[in-house]
């Protein structure tokens, strides 16, 4: 029996791919099944993780500011070495020391094989200032959105935090984050492409602060 192997891709932002001189030469056999940004005192910390990888080189990490984002002016601020081919979860994280700057920022990752072909992710994004005094959790981005959407939210201060997605029928169907986490506002990439059209919920817990928002999967 032949072996079949699914090629996954982000793309809910298409602006974010192509700039001067750039390509996109694919498919790119990684899987990416994770995205995420936070802000660790002074420095966004990204994390990601791949299920599983064929002939990956690694990771350009790159950012844009708010003042670029208009021309997609793409820089590279880093580089992290893949596991070439794996078929078991890896997990990379990349700190970009940006201090005694604020702003809003966007990154994405260009994963690289081994001949040089490449691909891009989603993009994410995160406002880089002064940690809010209260909880909040904001309302996801894209909304209505096919197959990944951006969640955002914020506590002041060390918590136990919970992010899970709910069907309608109150059915827990991804659990996103599930940890003790410092003070800090955090974004991450939610992918429903195993899920069915159709509303959803997703919660989050932070110590004592509770709150609820819904979206809705438009495939």
């Amino acid at each position: 029996m032949k072996s079949l192997i699914i090629f996954f891709f982000f793309s809910i932002h298409l602006f974010a791919g192509i700039g001067v001189g750039e390509s996109i030469i694919g498919p790119v056999p990684v899987e990416l099944t994770s995205f995420s940004a936070k802000i660790v005192g002074s420095n966004v910390e990204l994390n990601w993780t791949t299920a599983t990888e064929i002939q990956n080189y690694g990771f350009d990490i790159q950012r844009a500011s708010s003042a670029k984002l208009h021309i997609l002016c793409w820089e590279n601020i880093g580089f992290v070495e893949g596991h070439g081919n794996s078929n078991s979860p890896k997990h990379y994280s990349y700190i970009d020391q940006i201090q005694n700057v604020s702003g809003h920022f966007s990154y994405r990752l260009k994963q690289i094989d081994t001949d040089g072909k490449f691909s891009f992710s989603d993009v994410i994004s995160i406002n880089v200032s002064q940690i809010l005094d209260c909880f909040e959790l904001c309302q996801n981005y894209p909304n209505p959105f096919n197959p990944v959407t951006i969640i955002s939210y914020s506590i002041p201060k060390a918590s136990n935090v919970n992010l899970v997605v709910y069907d309608v029928l109150g059915n827990i169907v991804k659990t996103l984050v599930t940890e003790n986490q410092e003070a800090g506002n955090y974004t991450l990439s939610f992918d429903a492409i195993e899920l069915s059209n159709g509303i959803y919920f997703y919660k989050l817990q932070a110590d004592e602060f509770t709150a609820v928002k819904k979206m809705l999967l438009l495939k």
